[in-house]
């Protein structure tokens, strides 16, 4: 029977099922909501961001009826309860543009620990409207030195500290806590924290985070990064715990090969500051100060990146970071106030993580050590589970090759001493893996275990560490040996990408070259999700420009020489045009063109006449210099007078897409003058005069256009008469190598970059991995299975220079490149020859993941390649003739989404296609 008391309840029932109808109908006639949303250069639902101006972008969904964006809405919020109706912060309201990516956000200035929600829709090219995105969020840190009331805390490690094996002084690891009461449940908890040196931090005995070794390598002196962590549901009601492990890290240990370079190192300290928001709204913040106790007394004895970590389990503090330890014996901490000469800011890239563990493969057992084969040259730390006897010290040492006679060989690694020690406190087996240092490594060898046990494969493991981004991109093929040079170029990036580009791992460098970086830029975009990773270094390399406008050898600057190379410098105009004509987001432009003006006037400051006399590597490593030096036969004149141009060149560019238009024709012109320079000082007729003739020296001219049209016929044959002289064999060093690629196949000689590329003897790619290279190296000849290491000292088995030609292999062997900036306009143009009959490639650009993959069976090639939305693609497909192509397993057709634009134009069918996926084949005879 109904009643006034069962009537609204069942009106309420029947609203609620309406409104439900209306939404599931809605649902139905709105289309698939956008996919991977992030905010600037990639992230996702950040915590501790570094940008209150940020950019957004999203992925259009791959399904019927979504071809395009015609339109878009952004909302942000500062509730999620705001959304979408009601956005406080922004509302872009509907916007009629294709773009989906690097959009600016304009609304409502943002604060330090704001957190932000946004959504949004899209509308389709029918003007169809999606359904509005998942809400997402970010979270910013404290982005300005003022937000900081902690201060810096630590012992006076450096009047306290040991001599180390070069003299240097070794700061000894600090163990630094804090106890504190709360009285009230805790709602959100903030830790805010950073340190001069790399830290660990605990709270209530539990570990933060699973970094390694934060906040990361910047030039100190400019810039130290935060680090912000959700610690909510670490910390209670009541008393509380906090404990930091700080080490020397980059900042006070020794980097460098000379004492010169780190002779005079701070004591690390830390900075943090626990927020902590409570349940009834009240507020209570725990800052580093004085009040701290702290010792060095604990295990880790000695922690350096060079030279490795002693652990010494007789010192071990059980249940140091937690309530229940008794610090009465430790020392109060010295505290210095946070000030405005050092910036501090928030990590603007991922931390370092340890991404994968490396199985022991075999056991090669000595009279006295036993060494354990990774089968892997790698980055990171042994995780080691070894029998010990109490008061044994187990040694650890790393090679990356052994001698051809199975002895153990480090001297690759000149100073740094690369060993870690464990000091057993009782009988067992030990479980340790070092924390404040890595090495570069695919052999370990132990001595010092229990004598009794017999090595088994388990003991020893290796965790990969590395920056932690993802894949971006797969390449494969059918020749095994291109493939394991992909995988070389693979872990060339993971063993060097550790917070910063890195020239080596292993040896006494580690540090950000800034020519190595240049080079193999590109290469690294495809293979992994590198866009924060580089806009950051790049910042530290704005930090580092000298007040004459030039770029150091090395970014952090620890050399402090005031001095630089051509082609190294020129990092500062090359990464960030590189970035952006891959990513299409300006703002990589707007960030780093003031220094790329500073550098291109450095440029001119040092030339007469637009001729350079700039201090140069020169082509590096050239193979059988004439005048042995490591420097090459390339004229050094010529090389800085060649990137003179192309950095005034890019510059031009530059300033064109930031809509600059007199700097641009400035630009563009001093461009001219610089190229015609180059032309009468070094070339006649498009061949070298005055000065030795090199493969470099002609590649130089004609990637960077510095050769008139007229002569550049005859400075190709110049070229090809110097390949030929080496018997078709590479003569290219650091600069010269990348561009080897690039100007064969602009000039048409396809089938010399294949025979070169698939060269098996000295120098070649395929000669490393044929003497059992399992990364690229940074010498051609660096080591042989018959003659070992390479007898010169600068020998890393670690290098990722070389590795510059897999722009080539992903751009041209799988086809996929960008024809407008950001892969808005996709070039798909695979370049079919043999040895190879085929090869693959995805990658994932700014508006999905597009695919190349080809296969030539009985005289047919069959190409399918799939193009993300909101894109286009213009696909080459190469033919014996035009009329055998089919799409689909049919005569080709034209329609609304597929347009042939060309016929038989070198062999070649060009055809303009929508999104989707499409299957071509044709007659093609390798």
């Amino acid at each position: 029977m109904l009643n006034k008391f069962t009537i609204k309840p069942l009106l309420q029932l029947l609203v609620c099922f309406i409104l439900l109808l209306q939404l599931s109908c809605a649902d139905k006639t709105s289309l698939k909501t956008v996919d991977n949303l992030t905010i600037s250069e990639g992230f996702k639902n950040p915590l501790g961001f570094y940008d209150a101006k940020p950019t957004f972008s999203w992925e259009l969904p791959v399904v019927e009826g979504v071809i395009s964006q015609s339109a878009y809405q952004i909302v942000v919020a500062s509730s999620p309860e705001l959304l979408p109706s009601n956005p406080d912060l922004w509302d872009s309201n509907k916007q009629s543009s294709s773009q989906s990516v690097w959009i600016n956000y304009e609304g409502k200035p943002l604060e330090s620990r704001q957190k932000v929600f946004w959504q949004v829709k899209y509308w389709n090219q029918d003007d169809k409207a999606s359904n509005w995105s998942p809400v997402q969020n970010f979270e910013l840190g404290l982005l300005n030195n003022s937000d900081w009331k902690a201060q810096w805390i630590g012992l006076p490690t450096k009047e306290e500290g040991v001599l180390g094996s070069q003299d240097n002084i070794i700061h000894r690891p600090q163990y630094l806590r804090k106890g504190f009461e709360l009285a009230n449940d805790v709602a959100t908890a903030r830790l805010y924290i950073t340190a001069k040196g790399v830290f660990d931090v605990a709270i209530n005995g539990e570990d933060v985070s699973d970094d390694v070794m934060p906040p990361g390598y910047t030039p100190y002196k400019k810039r130290i990064e935060t680090i912000t962590y959700d610690v909510t549901d670490l910390i209670e009601s009541g008393q509380n715990t906090i404990g930091v492990e700080v080490a020397a890290g980059w900042h006070s240990g020794r980097l460098g090969w000379m004492k010169s370079y780190w002779s005079d190192t701070e004591s690390p300290k830390i900075l943090c500051q626990l927020e902590v928001t409570m349940k009834d709204g009240s507020k209570a913040s725990i800052i580093s100060d004085d009040t701290w106790k702290a010792t060095f007394q604990g295990p880790i004895r000695i922690s350096e990146i060079y030279d490795g970590e002693t652990y010494d389990a007789h010192l071990e503090m059980p249940q140091w970071t937690t309530n229940n330890f008794d610090d009465k014996n430790w020392k109060a901490v010295q505290a210095f106030p946070v000030t405005s000469a050092i910036k501090l800011e928030p990590k603007r890239h991922t931390t370092v993580k340890s991404k994968m563990v490396l199985e022991s493969k075999e056991i090669i057992l000595k009279e006295d050590a036993s060494i354990f084969d990774l089968q892997q040259n790698m980055v990171g730390v042994p995780v080691l589970k070894v029998p010990m006897k109490k008061g044994d010290t187990l040694k650890i040492r790393f090679s990356e090759m052994l001698s051809p006679d199975g002895t153990f060989y480090t001297d690759n690694y000149r100073s740094a001493q690369s060993t870690d020690y464990y000091i057993a406190a009782k009988d067992g087996t030990i479980e340790w893996m070092p924390k404040f240092t890595f090495h570069g490594f695919r052999y370990v060898e132990l001595s010092g275990f229990d004598a009794s046990k017999t090595p088994s494969k388990d003991w020893v493991k290796g965790a990969v560490q590395y920056s932690n981004f993802d894949e971006n991109g797969t390449f494969t093929t059918s020749h095994e040996k291109l493939n394991q040079l992909q995988n070389n170029i693979v872990w060339g990036l993971r063993g060097n990408f550790f917070d910063i580009p890195t020239d080596c791992p292993q040896r006494d460098e580690r540090m950000g070259w800034t020519g190595d970086a240049q080079v193999f830029g590109p290469t690294s975009m495809f293979n992994a999700d590198v866009y924060k990773f580089w806009a950051s270094w790049m910042q530290s390399v704005r930090e580092s420009q000298y007040d004459n406008g030039g770029i150091p050898f090395v970014v952090p600057d620890v050399l402090h020489n005031g001095k630089v190379s051509s082609g190294w410098g020129d990092v500062c105009t090359i990464i960030p045009w590189k970035i952006y004509y891959r990513t299409g987001d300006v703002s990589i432009l707007e960030e780093n063109y003031d220094m790329m003006k500073k550098w291109v006037a450095h440029h001119q400051a040092s030339s007469t006449d637009f001729i350079s006399h700039m201090n140069s590597f020169a082509d590096w490593l050239q193979p059988y210099p004439e005048n042995g030096n490591n420097k090459g036969d390339t004229s050094h004149s010529l090389i800085g007078t060649a990137f003179f141009a192309h950095s005034a060149r890019l510059t031009a560019k530059t300033a064109e897409v930031l809509g600059k238009s007199e700097e641009q024709a400035t630009y563009e012109a001093l461009y001219k003058s610089v190229a015609k320079a180059f032309e009468n000082a070094f070339f006649i007729n498009g061949k070298v005069k005055d000065i030795t003739a090199t493969q470099t020296s002609y590649l130089l001219a004609l990637a960077f256009d510095l050769i008139s049209e007229v002569n550049k016929e005859n400075a190709k044959v110049q070229l090809l008469e110097k390949i030929s002289e080496a018997d078709n064999h590479l003569r290219t060093g650091f600069l010269g190598t990348p561009l080897l690629s690039e100007v064969l196949d602009e000039t048409g000689e396809i089938d010399l970059m294949y025979k070169l590329l698939f060269n098996e003897t000295y120098p070649s790619w395929f000669y490393s991995i044929n003497q059992g290279a399992t990364t690229i190296w940074e010498r051609w000849n660096s080591y042989s299975k018959t003659e070992g290491y390479n007898p010169m000292s600068m020998n890393s088995l670690n290098h990722y220079a070389y590795g510059a030609i897999g722009e080539w292999m992903y751009e041209r062997i799988a086809g996929i490149a960008p024809l407008q900036a950001g892969y808005k306009i996709i070039r798909i143009a695979p370049i079919p020859k043999a040895p190879l009959t085929s090869a693959s490639a995805t990658l994932n650009t700014p508006y999905g993941e597009v695919a190349s993959s080809w296969e030539i069976k009985n005289e047919t090639l069959f190409l399918e390649v799939v193009v993300p939305p909101n894109t286009t693609a213009e696909i080459e497909i190469p033919a014996d003739d035009s009329e055998s192509l089919k799409m689909d397993n049919e005569v080709f057709k034209e329609s609304k989404s597929v347009l042939l634009i060309s016929s038989k134009e070198k062999n070649i069918i060009k055809v303009l296609t929508q999104p989707g996926t499409y299957k071509f084949q044709t007659k093609y005879s390798l």
